[in-house]
């Protein structure tokens, strides 16, 4: 798949191959949008307020860390939220809770994730539908519920919907699947209540609608913690003069090597697939000092960390204003 990915955020003869498929992904996607709006296909919608976070194109553009803020926000509010996600890369097949003791391997990286960062109860479940109407069922003091991805999931209601972009890759070739990464044609966009641009991108900001509101959010990092004593601590600094590797592996692994660049680390960088599922051999490098790794992917290592496996916590930092916005269409 990372090879297709490649072609897509450059000039590349397969786009003009994969075109005529593009052309039907495009007609089918409208079709199945279409047959949910005329309410030829079922829609639920849930007794509480339904917040959708996702984007419009394949790969990490900063999904997690900005449920993860969203959820913050609600509870200082006053709120009591609860999230629910796909589950991907994970064994589970129907609804299931994820906890901060969930096997990532049933329940999946990201809802391991989520569940040990939101502080609020995090369901799974391919059918978003299913997997919210399980969670309010369990925890009936939830009053809204965010879903982490899950645009495309039309099955599901919602009130809110918020469209996260890779301010780095942008939309690139501005095709849809497969001769390009979008899975909804751009003047989708259009439609949505908020746009959110991870990472500076002044060119992509002028072209994106006038009339729906864009806010700025920024990946914030630098401590490290350890994979075997999470207590342990270090930033940088720490790392100056050791042989280190680091590992991705999320939609855009890039965004994390830069993080790192920008630190005034040196490494050696090691791109996996989104959701890879690693085993300690994965992690055998040769003659290392540490391994550094994201969060999402901490949660995988952790059972065969070695001792010199370190994960960079990250937060979100978003305009203020995007909470504003979304407590107003709550009070509504």
């Amino acid at each position: 798949m990372r090879w297709l990915e490649q072609h897509w955020y450059r000039i590349s003869p397969l786009h003009l191959v994969l075109w005529p498929l593009s052309v039907l992904f495009t007609a089918l996607a409208a079709l199945r949008r279409l047959l949910y709006h005329t309410g030829v296909l079922a829609v639920t919608r849930m007794p509480v307020p339904v917040i959708v976070v996702g984007n419009i194109s394949v790969g990490g553009t900063g999904k997690t860390p900005l449920v993860i803020w969203l959820a913050q926000l609600l509870r200082e509010r006053g709120y009591h939220p609860g999230v629910v996600c796909r589950g991907y890369g994970g064994s589970a097949r129907g609804p299931q809770r994820a906890t901060i003791d969930s096997d990532p391997s049933v329940v999946g990286d990201e809802a391991a994730l989520l569940a040990r960062r939101c502080a609020c109860p995090v369901w799974i479940g391919a059918q978003r539908a299913a997997a919210a109407h399980a969670l309010l069922a369990t925890h009936p003091e939830c009053n809204v519920v965010i879903s982490d991805d899950g645009l495309q999931h039309y099955a599901l209601a919602r009130d809110v919907e918020i469209a996260v972009i890779d301010g780095e890759r942008g939309f690139g070739n501005g095709m849809l699947l497969p001769a390009g990464p979008l899975r909804e044609p751009r003047r989708r966009l259009a439609s949505f209540d908020a746009l959110v641009v991870n990472g500076t991108a002044l060119f992509l900001r002028e072209t994106l609608p006038s009339d729906v509101p864009p806010f700025d959010m920024t990946l914030r990092g630098k401590t490290f913690y350890d994979l075997l004593n999470p207590a342990q601590q270090a930033g940088p600094e720490h790392f100056a003069r050791q042989r280190v590797h680091v590992v991705a592996a999320i939609g855009n692994p890039h965004h994390f090597f830069n993080h790192l660049q920008q630190l005034g680390l040196s490494f050696t960088e090691h791109p996996f697939p989104d959701h890879h599922a690693f085993h300690a051999s994965d992690l055998a490098f040769a003659g290392s000092d540490a391994v550094l790794m994201t969060e999402k992917d901490a949660v995988k290592c952790e059972a065969f960390s070695s001792g010199n496996f370190w994960a960079l916590r990250v937060d979100a930092e978003v305009d203020l204003e995007l909470g504003e916005l979304i407590l107003r269409k709550l009070g509504k």
